[in-house]
């Protein structure tokens, strides 16, 4: 069957890719708008980054549940949705997204949904494993029925997603690869000059660990009094490809290269749990990387932006959170809120419009997000953008859930989320709430616990506790979650809440009650 199709990563492939995405025009403006057109949406929740830099994160093979929030689009009484998994999704983890829908019977929903599995459990990508399944491959078009009104959507697009969308005959409503440079974290720094926003002092495209020393050097010259840096690969994931250098006891003048390539080895502080330095420094000379002065401050923050570049070329402004951020240094991603600080999120949206009319210019298309570091000064902020995610990210699926949930729309002028009835909502979300202890509990212990307690999501309230990545709860202890409320406050009490409840049903020793957040 794979002499059907173009070779990988061939020029073939490329065009028939590109014939493939001129079908989402017509299919933005046609079928996006109506509720009760037929569409089917195949949804890919790979994550097809490098292993090495990823393959510590506990609960990995589970984070391909994050985009489960995507099933409630069911709630169009005619669309298709066939979600791909590595290995099977247990039942009631899908009954629990069918039970979250309003407008459809679950039942209704549960005939337009089709779940497809590689029934494989390895350390690989999904787009991999599925690519080497020829007959699954044809499961999928089956499934699809009518190519004309279907597409992907995918956590990330690189060169095996183009090549699955080819084989499955669909487009992919995200980036070309052939532009994934926009993404990188030497292409963000470019790109952050074009748009004329500020970042911090560094140097890309640099292509081994003499290049970072050189560097280093370079802005430690410009700036006498830094203290520390950070090298980051090329393609780091959530903050765990960066480094720490610290420049203590470093000299002045000709001898600081030298200096800081001695100390290298068994200075570098790495974000990843288990990184060594031989393996970092080999990772570095095959992908590349950058420079950057670390941003000191006592309250430093790290606000993001997201935006949309839709198939008709237009930016549209989605969402802005402050994110919650751990690690060693503080650079891994943890958790977000939503929206972020009434202070400053109207200058995050403009730094997000700036990056998002010149990733238009350039053509990219799909979702993005802009993290910015910022620093308070005597007039209020500065900010320093760090890097483009261009693809979905860690707050593409709480904003996702909230938006199914509510039906509420994004209010760029306020940079606030209105339901229906005009109210404001925010949320607190987390993909890293880790326990050893949690995992004495099911999936059904969870939702008992959290109905009676009456932190469940109510629809007349429109603010509860909404889960993911449940699957990882009994064999990691870990799982995520999405807590909405009026203001940030109230949905970050309801968060801690959450977890005191869990933490004491699950032996870990809490004390006190818990004391659930009731609508205000």
């Amino acid at each position: 069957m794979g002499d059907l199709f173009p070779p990988p990563g061939s020029d073939a492939e490329r065009r028939d890719f590109v014939a493939l995405q001129e079908r989402l025009r017509p299919l933005y403006e046609r079928v996006f708008p109506e509720r009760l057109e037929p569409r089917t949406v195949v949804v890919l929740p790979s994550l097809t980054f490098d292993h090495t830099v990823i393959e510590r994160i506990s609960g990995l093979p589970h984070y391909e549940e994050r985009l489960l929030c995507m099933v409630m689009l069911l709630r169009l009484p005619r669309t298709r949705v066939i979600y791909l998994t590595s290995t099977p999704l247990h039942a009631s983890i899908v009954d629990y997204y069918l039970h979250l829908l309003t407008g459809v019977p679950s039942s209704h929903a549960r005939r337009r949904l089709v779940t497809i599995s590689c029934h494989d459990a390895t350390q690989r990508d999904l787009t991999a494993k599925l690519l080497e399944r020829p007959r699954l491959l044809e499961r999928i078009r089956e499934a699809i029925g009518d190519p004309a009104s279907a597409h992907l959507s995918c956590f990330t697009v690189g060169e095996e997603e183009r090549t699955l969308a080819v084989r499955l005959g669909i487009p992919i409503y995200g980036c070309d690869p052939d532009l994934a440079d926009l993404g990188s974290k030497s292409g963000s720094r470019e790109v952050f000059r074009e748009a004329g926003v500020p970042l911090a002092d560094g140097r890309e495209r640099l292509r081994d660990v003499r290049d970072a020393a050189e560097a280093l050097a370079e802005i430690k010259t410009r700036d006498r009094s830094l203290r520390r840096a950070v090298v980051k690969l090329e393609e780091g994931v959530s903050g765990e490809g960066n480094a720490v250098f610290s420049f203590d006891g470093a000299p002045e003048g000709p001898q600081l290269r030298r200096w800081i390539e001695d100390a290298l080895p068994g200075t570098l502080r790495f974000e990843s749990d288990g990184m060594t330095w031989e393996c970092y420094a080999a990772k570095y000379g095959e992908m590349g990387g950058i420079v950057e002065a670390w941003l000191e401050g006592d309250r430093k923050v790290s606000p993001s932006g997201q935006g949309r570049v839709d198939p008709l070329g237009r930016f549209e402004m989605i969402s802005t959170h402050d994110q919650i951020l751990g690690g060693p240094s503080g650079q891994v991603f943890k958790g977000c809120t939503f929206p972020a600080r009434p202070d400053y999120r109207m200058e995050i949206q403009e730094i997000t419009r700036r990056v998002g009319e010149v990733l238009a210019r350039r053509g990219a298309l799909g979702r993005f997000g802009v993290d910015v570091v910022s620093t308070p000064t005597a007039d209020g902020w500065d900010h320093r953008a760090i890097e483009i995610n261009l693809r979905k990210g860690g707050t593409t699926h709480p904003y996702r859930t909230l938006q199914f949930l509510t039906d509420g729309r994004y209010d760029a002028e306020s940079a606030t989320f209105r339901i229906p009835s005009g109210e404001e909502r925010s949320y607190f979300a987390t993909d890293n709430l880790h326990r050893d202890e949690y995992r004495r509990l099911t999936p059904e212990d969870l939702v008992d616990l959290v109905v009676d307690h009456e932190l469940h999501f109510h629809g007349a309230t429109q603010c509860g506790v909404v889960f993911h990545m449940i699957g990882a709860l009994a064999g990691y202890g870990k799982l995520g979650m999405v807590c909405v409320a009026r203001t940030t406050e109230d949905a970050e009490a309801l968060h801690d809440d959450t977890v005191r409840l869990l933490d004491r049903a699950a032996g870990y020793g809490v004390e006190g009650e818990p004391r659930a957040v009731r609508p205000r």
